[in-house]
């Protein structure tokens, strides 16, 4: 039997969560920024993880929903000027499991270990103008997620995933980012 060493992360029951209504799907558009991203998140309810520790379904959903948003806009900026990211989202497994607790009346806890990986499946149409410049389907995964250093803040709740979309968009984009 192996002794297992276990790191966890408890998500603040505080933590601010932006209450954008998203029902089946939900699309964020960029305004500030020259480039622009437009996410589906496609049947949020069937993916593998997005399950809260300490909060209602729906309210940890969005919250996870709008980081990711938001981050994929800040990735946008560095895309040429015109460029439009469509990025559908059609799974979502956050790293860690949500374990119950056995005192009564305590929140659940998200443990984070390295069996917990982080993982992330979509497509995605890079567009100028009307012009597909580039498109495909995703599958992403980071399976080193814990031996990495983090470029995200490690007060972030979703670091590891900010981590694992980062790679990768910078490898799938690095032509465009350097024209830039």
């Amino acid at each position: 039997m192996r002794n297992k060493s276990v790191s966890w992360l408890l998500v603040p029951a505080l933590m601010a969560f932006s209450g954008v209504s998203m029902a089946q799907q939900s699309t964020v558009e960029s305004t500030e920024a020259p480039a622009k991203v437009e996410i589906t998140w496609q049947d949020p309810k069937s993916y593998t993880d997005v399950r809260p520790s300490n909060e209602s379904r729906k309210g940890f959903r969005n919250r996870v929903f709008n980081s990711l948003d938001k981050y994929f806009n800040k990735l946008a900026e560095a895309l040429p000027e015109g460029q439009t990211l469509q990025v559908t989202v059609t799974d979502l497994d956050l790293a860690g499991e949500v374990w119950p607790t056995m005192r009564a009346g305590a929140f659940d806890i998200r443990i984070i270990d390295t069996v917990y990986i982080p993982r992330m499946e979509f497509s995605y149409q890079l567009k100028e103008g009307n012009k597909v410049v580039k498109s495909a389907e995703v599958n992403i995964k980071e399976m080193a997620f814990m031996n990495r250093i983090s470029r995200a803040r490690s007060s972030d709740p979703f670091r590891y995933e900010k981590d694992m979309i980062k790679r990768w968009f910078d490898d799938e984009f690095e032509d465009s980012i350097a024209r830039n």
